[in-house]
């Protein structure tokens, strides 16, 4: 048998391995001491049974990333392989090997190459249905992504595929749109519907244009680039731009909807196709993009600024069309812009003559076909598939013109705008009537296949905040909104109601309150008993003895606390749960929780301790919904108790968010001890979130962030659940369950003075 065959190496025993004397080539990749190593973990995968495919690949393989890295790299990807087969099958493996290649070359560094194997074999235990379409994609995933990146991408598809293999195949093949999103943001890619209540709000408040914006279906990170459109009342955006980053990511946003915008100001009804050629068809929509821009610019000469940098063509160069048409497009609205090319001139000069004339939408036309034809004359060459128009945020004139669907003249011209007008069709007519419906209430978000509820009228986000993906093991950034909402004015004479009610309890509990003391201690000199000795008392007294005189006894100190030093927040779960009837009682959760909290408040307005109300629920980490009952510098007057009366349950508990903004005010207070006093009834949890554990883990790192803010959160737990979650948010220490949630506004005073004693 020969020497380097399959069978040889099944038939030498771990000793006789040593002693193989290898071809020249493996003793250059696999030098000693990694020679036996490596002839060990080929042994051990032919071994055991995987098969020929998976012995071949693994050879190969190995051999390429030591090649490539190190010894160590070829050796190592034995155990990944084996872990793979295990978990995912041997299709699995193979592809393994072939990304393992992919990688060593990507990552070039054998540290991130170890750390990328380790996450490929977590993630087959993980996903095992999913491990063969992710290899598939690796190459480019690592183009895109840095291993952590990459880590905290298969995660994220995990938590939200949660445990349905079908969600976590859909959302890792790239059929759930989500799956996208993730992929840009851990890319660093600003993806629009991170922004896009800023950029609804910034086109009505530019041009007064309230149209649906959505992203289409096909948008995704594995598909060419393409630019913005509109047409059929509805603007179609990219979900990112890609090699735009942070505030420049926002703002090729803004400039391609302030374009569109121009175009449904400034722009008229679509222009028929025509005789005109694709050529013709590109310089005409060049043309016409100038004169909506330049009214705009007209009325709005800030527009320069948010416009004029993406207009990078620079004179002179090779004259193609699409270096022609982007120099021009810089020509007509940089007039500092010079360009030897006598087509751009001409160009600018007939765009010039015409400027009395820019609003007649017919004058694109016209001078388009003049420069058309020149540029046809120049034997210039044009390729309508592969043209994309520049600069990025401009659109791709689509909705400049009438397709006529049933003429047979259009097939060449249709070449220009053939693929985008196929994919739109497609998704149009389901897309639209959804966007439409949402656009109803401009707070709605078209990006999470959930079931929403229906939005609450009169929304404004005010704040944006991270969240802990405990599986990532870091913080995203301004990951959800929190939107904050007036509800609906109840009766103010309902809490008044209350309190006449509860008189006895109510006098109870303010002499309760008058008797804690909560502030700074203070050090009290020259006292006459106390902790330690006064010094400074002392030092007079040896003086006074010294000199013959009567001392003053008075020669201790002691700490003290003398006066209320206290801010309370307030906050009070309103999710839909909370409009369960209590047993045996005739009222729900909310009310209770309500009567309860007028109690507190009276209490703690009389004493002028300065506190705020909060209530909060969430529907989709976009829209965590907030109402402020109180302020800490409103009174509890006859409004705040009207809010506190309309309060109404609904949707679901996204705990963490509303932690993090009930903070936000509460850390102004320059108060010595800052609480916030959250009354909910059970674990947090929303319509996004099939992972169970993910918003405990970000609650509770919301309550450790905040304690080392010096803001204190305690919880008062409703029901007789035995909810292990919440003892893992807030600690038992901080946590207190009322099982008989009826007699609530009973115990919620002696809770108080539990937490500030």
């Amino acid at each position: 048998m020969a020497r380097g065959g399959k069978g040889f190496l099944r038939l030498v025993s771990d000793q006789e391995v040593d002693e193989i004397k290898p071809a020249e080539d493996l003793q250059q990749l696999f030098p000693e001491p990694y020679l036996a190593p490596w002839l060990r973990a080929c042994r051990r995968i032919e071994g055991a049974g995987y098969g020929p495919s998976v012995e071949r690949a693994f050879e190969a393989a190995g051999k390429a990333c030591a090649r490539t890295l190190s010894p160590e790299a070829g050796i190592e990807l034995a155990d990944a392989v084996s872990s793979v087969t295990i978990k995912s099958g041997r299709r699995a493996a193979e592809l393994l090997c072939q990304a393992a290649v992919q990688a060593a070359e990507s990552l070039n560094d054998l540290h991130r190459f170890r750390s990328w194997l380790s996450l490929m074999q977590r993630f087959a235990g993980m996903a095992p249905e999913s491990a063969e379409v992710v290899l598939q994609r690796m190459d480019t995933l690592l183009d895109q992504l840095k291993v952590s990146g990459l880590e905290a991408w298969l995660l994220a598809g995990i938590r939200i595929g949660g445990g349905d293999p079908d969600r976590r195949y859909a959302f890792f093949s790239l059929e759930d749109p989500d799956a996208s999103r993730w992929l840009l943001r851990e890319a660093g890619d600003l993806v629009f519907t991170d922004v896009d209540r800023r950029m609804k709000a910034f086109l009505g408040a530019l041009f007064r244009v309230r149209v649906p914006i959505l992203v289409p279906a096909g948008s995704t990170v594995m598909t060419p680039r393409r630019r913005s459109s509109f047409g059929s009342g509805v603007i179609h955006i990219p979900e990112s731009y890609p090699g735009y980053r942070g505030t420049a990511a926002e703002d090729v946003f803004r400039a391609a909807l302030a374009h569109i915008g121009a175009h449904f100001h400034y722009g008229g009804p679509p222009m028929p196709l025509g005789q005109l050629k694709p050529l013709q068809l590109a310089v005409v929509s060049l043309i016409e993009d100038a004169r909506v821009e330049h009214l705009a610019l007209r009325d709005l000469p800030g527009l320069r600024r948010l416009w004029l940098p993406f207009h990078i063509a620079q004179a002179g160069g090779t004259e193609t069309a699409p270096s022609l048409f982007a120099r021009l497009a810089r020509a007509l609205i940089d007039s500092e812009f010079n360009d030897r090319s006598s087509w751009v001139r001409r160009g600018r000069a007939l765009f010039e003559a015409h400027y009395d004339r820019l609003e007649d939408p017919t004058i694109s036309r016209h001078i388009g076909n003049l420069l058309g034809n020149e540029l046809g004359q120049m034997r210039v060459q044009f390729n309508a598939k592969t043209y994309v128009v520049e600069p990025p945020y401009r659109d791709d004139n689509l909705g400049l013109w009438d397709f006529d669907d049933d003429s047979d003249d259009q097939q060449e011209i249709g070449v220009v705008v053939d693929t985008a007008r196929m994919e739109r069709r497609e998704n149009d007519d389901e897309d639209v009537d959804r966007e439409r419906e949402e656009e109803a209430d401009e707070d709605g978000l078209n990006e999470a296949p959930v079931a929403r509820e229906s939005p609450v009228e009169g929304g404004l986000p005010i704040a944006r905040y991270p969240e802990y993906d405990y599986q990532a093991g870091r913080e995203r950034s301004d990951w959800t909104t929190v939107v904050e909402y007036d509800p609906p004015a109840g009766a103010a004479d309902r809490i008044a109601q209350i309190l006449e009610r509860r008189a006895n309890l109510v006098e109870r509990l303010s002499r309760l309150i008058r008797s804690a003391h909560v502030s700074r201690a203070q050090r009290l000199k020259r006292q006459a008993e106390g902790e330690a000795l006064d010094l400074d008392a002392c030092i007079e007294a040896a003086i006074d003895l010294r000199s013959g005189d009567t001392p003053d006894t008075r020669v201790y100190q002691r700490m003290e606390r003398r006066q209320r030093d206290l801010s309370v927040q307030v906050l009070l779960d309103v999710s839909q749960s909370t409009a369960d009837r209590v047993p045996g009682h005739t009222s729900n959760i909310l009310q209770l929780e309500r009567e309860a909290t007028v109690l507190l408040a009276h209490a703690m307005d009389g004493l002028g301790d300065p506190f705020a109300i909060g209530a909060f629920c969430s529907n989709g980490r976009e829209e965590v919904r907030y109402t402020q009952v109180k302020s800490f510098d409103g009174s509890f007057g006859t409004e705040a108790r009207a809010r506190l009366a309309g309060l109404a349950a609904g949707s679901s508990t996204r705990m963490g968010a509303a932690l993090r903004h009930a903070a936000s005010e509460l850390e102004r207070q320059r108060s010595y001890r800052r609480l916030i006093l959250m009354l909910t009834d059970g674990e947090p949890s929303d319509i996004d979130c099939p992972d169970n554990r993910y918003l405990v883990e970000d609650a509770r790192r919301a309550v450790h962030t905040l304690a080392g803010r010096g803001i204190d959160v305690f919880c008062v737990a409703l029901g007789d659940q035995n909810d292990q979650a919440l003892d893992r948010i807030f600690g038992r220490r901080n946590l207190v369950r009322i099982n008989r949630i009826e007699r609530l506004p009973e115990q919620l005073p002696f809770l108080y003075m539990r937490l500030t004693a």
